[in-house]
């Protein structure tokens, strides 16, 4: 799972993802997996870039292909299930909005900070 975490950090860093952060969830009964990565982006292109830029990394690098995706058709907020690991990519204000990582506020969290 560490590989496809951090397959999925480096491919949202190349497109300029911002605020990344992973919440491990493997510790709570009833979590939907074990682990979210969470991101921003300053546009829905933006968006749309991520998400096809995380999908084609991941399977390029693992062999690993997403097992589904949902919000590309208006890329407010697109969420990626590659089973054990879910990828929210938020437009800024969509994310301040949902307030997800609060919601997961006793999960071990890591913050990944990039060289611009």
């Amino acid at each position: 799972m560490d590989k496809l975490i951090d397959t999925i950090v480096n491919a949202i860093e190349d497109k300029k993802g911002k605020d990344i952060v992973s919440l491990d969830l493997s510790g709570f009964d009833g979590a939907v997996c074990s682990a979210f990565v969470v991101c921003s982006a300053d546009s829905t292109t933006q968006v749309a870039a991520i998400s096809a830029g995380v999908e084609e990394s991941v399977e390029q690098k693992l062999g690993i292909k997403v097992w589904r995706v949902d919000g590309r058709q208006n890329a407010l907020w697109i969420a990626m299930d590659y089973t054990d690991v879910v990828v929210h990519i938020f437009l800024n204000e969509i994310r301040d909005y949902y307030k997800l990582e609060e919601l997961w506020a006793d999960a071990p969290a890591t913050r990944y900070e990039y060289e611009v």
